[in-house]
C-alpha cells in the first residue's frame, strides 16, 4: 500500500483569497494533503457544514461582514466537532481568552508558520483521537451487548459484585444458589451466600485481591444455598466493569479435585522449559498490565531487554547441548540479581527481559549496569570449558504515555541495539536507556546537517514508478522518486525533513542531485533501445532559481539527452504561491523542449486559475480524489468534469495512488489518460516495468 496521510478537509475564512491560498499551501508543504473551501458568508458556511465533512476551521481575525465569532457560534449551534483556530496578526491574550471561552481550540499568529503548524497538527491529532474514541465507544457498546447475551446464556455461574453486594447474576448463578428472582439476590451480600466458616476466608481473600488486583485468583470455600444446603465450591474473581461501573466478576464452580492440576498446567504454560523462567507470552501479559497500571495510577515502571552478545558464535562453538547449559547458568545469574517483585523472562534464544513496577528508569539502568558487570566478570563452566559472555542491555520506561506492549518491547530492543553505536562498544557490552526524543523526527536545527551528511556519504537512492497510458498506447513513463537512508538504514524522503520555510539551498541541492542522477540513468536506459520519459519533481526553491534552466541545458547536452525525455513536475501549491516564477520556469523549460506537469491538482481554492498563467502539458490530479471516487458518486462526477475540462484545454491527465483493479473502470469512464500506483508497481530501483504487458 502507498502510505498516504488522510486528506485534511479545511474550512478557511479569510477576506483575501491569496492569503487563504498561502495557508492552504503551508499545510500541503508540511505534508498534509489538503482540500479547502473558503467561507464567504453566513449562508455559505451553513451550507458547507451541513453538506460536508470537515476536519479544521481556520478563521482570520479581521473586520468583515461575517466575523469569526459568529462563525464559531454557528459551528457550536450545529453541534459539529470541527476544531476552530483563530488566525491573528499578533499575540493578544485577551482576544485569545475571549474566543477560547466561546469554544475555539486556540489562536495563532498567522505569520508564525512553525507555531501555526504545531497548533494545526495538535488539533488534527486530537480530532483523530476523538473520532477513534467515538468508534471505540460504539464498538464497546456492541461488545457489552454481546457479552450480556453471552452472560445470560452461559452455563457458568457468573455474578458481578460491587462493595460486597450483587449487582448482576446470570440464570446459572441464581440456579446454582437456589434463587428465582434477581431482585431478591441483589439485596444479599456475597458474604451471606457462604457458610459461616467460609466468611472469614472470603474477607481475607477479597482484601488480597483488592491489593494485588491479580485476575483469576481462586478461593476454595463452602457456599450456602437459599435452601440451606452447603456446597463445596471454587470461586474465581477478576476485575471487571458492569454498566460502566468498576466491580468484581465472580465465577462459581463446584470444587474439582483437579484444581491443583489445573494450576500446575497454568504455571507450565507460562514457563520457559529450558531455564525455568517465565516465557514471552507471560511477559507480554504482565507488560500489558503494567502499561495499563501506569496509565490509570501514574505508576512508573521499567523494562530491560538483555541480549547475549555474539550468541550465534557461542552456539556454533559450544553446540546445542553446551549452549543450553550456558543459558541455564546465565538465567541463574540473572535470578541472583533480581528481586521477587520483578518479572524475569526469556523471550527468545539469546534475549531475556526484566520487568519491574513500581520502578524508576534510572534504578533499572543501575541494576542493569550491575548485571552487565557481573556477567562480564563471570566465567561460565561448560563441560570443562570456560566461556566468557557479555551482554547489551536496553532500558525503556513505562509511563502513562507508554505505547502498546509490543511497541514498548521494541523501544527496549532499539536501545539494546544502540549499545553497539556507542563509542568503543562495537561488540556490545553496555547499557543504553531509550530516549523517545532521539527517535522522533529530526527538528529544523539538525535536519539540514543530516541531509547534507547523507548527500556527502552517498546515502541517497533513486526509485522509479511506472505511469501507464490507460488507453494502451505503449508509452514508457516513470516518475523518479528520491529516498534518503537515515541512521537506521531506513528509506525516507529527504524533503520530509525540510521545514516548510527552510533554507532554500538544501532543497535546490537535492533537486539538482536528482536531476543529474536521473539524466545519467535515463541516458543509459535509452541507450538500450527504450524510448523512456521521466517525471521529475522540483521544489518551490528550484522554481525561484534563475540559473536552473541554463544549468539544465548544459547537463542535457553533456548526456546527449533530448529535452522532451524529461517532464518537470511542479506542485500546485508551489505554482499558486509563486505564480510568476512558475510561469517563467515553464516557459524556459519549454524552450529546452522539456515538458512540464503540475501535481496535486484540484486542492487549491481556484485550481484552474493557475493553469491560465502556467503552461503545462500534464496535470496529475491529487491522490485524495482516488480514494473518494471509490466511495461516492459526487466525487466521481467531480473528477469526470475536471478531467473533461483539462482535456478540452489540451492537458493530459494522470491519476495517482491506484491501488486496486476496481477503480480502473471508474477512471476509464472518466476519460483519464494515465494512471500510477502500487496496483501497477511499487517504486523500485530499476526501470524494469513491462509496458508491453498491459
Amino acid at each position: 500500500m502507498q502510505k498516504q496521510k488522510s486528506t485534511v478537509h479545511l474550512l478557511i475564512m479569510d477576506p483575501s483569497q491569496n492569503d487563504a491560498e498561502s495557508v492552504v499551501s503551508l499545510l500541503r508543504n508540511s505534508g498534509r494533503a489538503t482540500r479547502a473551501h473558503r467561507v464567504t458568508s453566513e449562508e455559505d458556511l451553513d451550507e458547507a457544514i451541513r453538506a460536508g465533512h470537515w476536519d479544521l476551521f481556520l478563521a482570520r481575525d479581521t473586520q468583515q461582514d461575517f466575523i469569526p465569532d459568529d462563525a464559531l457560534a454557528m459551528v457550536r449551534r450545529l453541534d459539529k466537532d470541527i476544531p476552530f483556530v483563530l488566525l491573528t496578526e499578533s499575540d493578544d491574550s485577551e482576544r485569545a481568552l475571549t474566543i477560547m471561552k466561546a469554544g475555539a481550540q486556540d489562536t495563532a499568529p498567522v505569520n508564525e508558520t512553525e507555531r501555526l503548524m504545531l497548533v494545526i497538527n495538535r488539533e488534527l491529532g486530537n480530532l483523530d483521537e476523538r473520532r477513534r474514541r467515538r468508534v471505540l465507544e460504539s464498538h464497546l457498546r456492541e461488545s457489552e451487548q454481546r457479552c450480556q447475551l453471552l452472560l445470560e446464556s452461559s452455563k457458568d455461574a457468573i455474578a458481578y459484585v460491587n462493595d460486597g453486594m450483587h449487582i448482576y447474576a446470570n440464570q446459572a448463578y441464581m440456579e446454582f444458589l437456589g434463587y428465582d428472582d434477581l431482585d431478591e439476590l441483589m439485596c444479599i451480600p456475597l458474604l451471606d451466600t457462604l457458610a459461616p466458616d467460609s466468611q472469614g476466608d472470603l474477607r481475607k481473600f477479597m482484601k488480597t485481591f483488592s491489593e494485588t488486583r491479580e485476575d483469576g485468583i481462586k478461593l476454595n470455600c463452602v457456599a450456602r444455598r437459599s435452601d440451606d444446603q452447603d456446597l463445596n465450591i471454587t470461586m474465581t474473581v477478576s476485575a471487571a466493569t458492569y454498566d460502566g461501573e468498576a466491580c468484581v466478576q465472580v465465577v462459581v464452580q463446584p470444587e474439582h479435585n483437579d484444581a491443583e492440576l489445573q494450576e500446575k498446567i497454568r504455571e507450565i504454560s507460562n514457563q520457559d522449559l529450558l531455564t525455568g523462567l517465565y516465557n514471552r507470552q507471560y511477559l507480554m501479559e504482565k507488560l500489558t498490565n503494567a502499561i495499563a497500571t501506569a496509565g490509570e495510577k501514574n505508576e512508573t515502571g521499567a523494562l530491560a531487554y538483555i541480549g547475549i552478545d555474539g550468541f550465534v558464535a557461542f552456539k556454533n562453538d559450544l553446540g546445542i547441548a553446551g549452549t543450553d547449559l550456558l543459558l541455564r547458568d546465565f538465567a541463574a545469574l540473572l535470578e541472583e540479581h533480581t528481586s521477587e517483585h520483578m518479572t524475569l523472562a526469556r523471550i527468545s534464544d539469546e534475549a531475556f527481559c526484566i520487568l519491574a513496577q513500581p520502578c524508576e528508569e534510572q534504578a533499572m539502568a543501575e541494576l542493569c549496569e550491575t548485571i552487565r558487570k557481573a556477567v562480564d566478570d563471570h566465567l561460565f563452566d561448560i563441560q570443562g570449558r570456560s566461556a566468557q559472555v557479555t551482554v547489551s542491555i536496553g532500558v525503556a520506561a513505562i509511563t502513562e504515555n507508554a505505547p502498546k506492549a509490543a511497541d514498548l518491547l521494541g523501544r527496549a530492543h532499539t536501545a539494546h541495539s544502540g549499545v553497539r553505536n556507542q563509542p568503543g562498544s562495537r561488540n556490545g557490552n553496555g547499557v543504553v536507556t531509550y530516549n523517545p526524543a532521539d527517535y522522533e523526527q529530526l527538528d529544523d536545527a539538525n535536519s539540514m546537517d543530516a541531509i547534507a551528511k547523507a548527500l556527502e556519504e552517498n546515502r541517497f537512492r533513486l526509485l522509479f514508478q511506472p505511469i501507464i497510458n490507460l488507453r494502451g498506447e505503449g508509452e514508457e513513463h516513470y516518475e523518479a522518486l528520491v529516498r534518503m537512508l537515515d541512521n537506521d538504514g531506513k528509506e525516507v524522503s529527504p524533503y520530509d525533513f525540510l521545514p516548510p520555510a527552510g533554507p532554500s539551498d538544501m532543497a535546490m541541492r537535492i533537486d539538482r542531485w536528482v536531476v543529474l542522477q536521473t539524466i545519467k540513468q535515463l541516458s543509459q536506459h535509452r541507450g538500450r533501445g527504450h524510448d523512456t520519459r521521466l517525471f521529475l519533481n522540483v521544489t518551490a526553491e528550484t522554481l525561484q532559481d534563475k540559473t536552473f534552466s541554463q544549468w539544465l541545458s548544459v547537463a542535457l547536452k553533456a548526456a546527449r539527452l533530448p529535452g522532451d525525455s524529461l517532464i518537470f513536475q511542479i506542485r500546485e501549491g508551489d505554482a499558486t504561491n509563486y505564480l510568476k516564477q512558475a510561469r517563467d520556469f515553464a516557459k524556459k523549460l519549454h524552450e529546452l523542449h522539456c515538458k512540464v506537469a503540475i501535481s496535486q491538482f484540484g486542492c487549491a481554492l481556484n485550481p484552474f486559475n493557475t493553469l491560465k498563467h502556467v503552461d503545462v502539458d500534464y496535470v496529475k490530479i491529487d491522490g485524495s480524489f482516488t480514494e473518494e471516487i471509490q466511495k461516492n458518486d459526487e466525487a466521481r462526477e467531480r473528477v469526470r468534469e475536471m478531467v473533461q475540462s483539462l482535456q478540452t484545454s489540451g492537458k493530459l491527465t494522470i491519476i495517482p495512488l491506484v491501488e486496486n483493479a476496481s477503480v480502473l473502470a471508474i477512471l476509464w469512464q472518466a476519460g483519464v489518460n494515465y494512471i500510477q500506483g502500487y496496483y501497477l508497481q511499487a517504486p523500485v530501483p530499476e526501470m524494469n516495468y513491462d509496458f508491453g504487458d498491459q
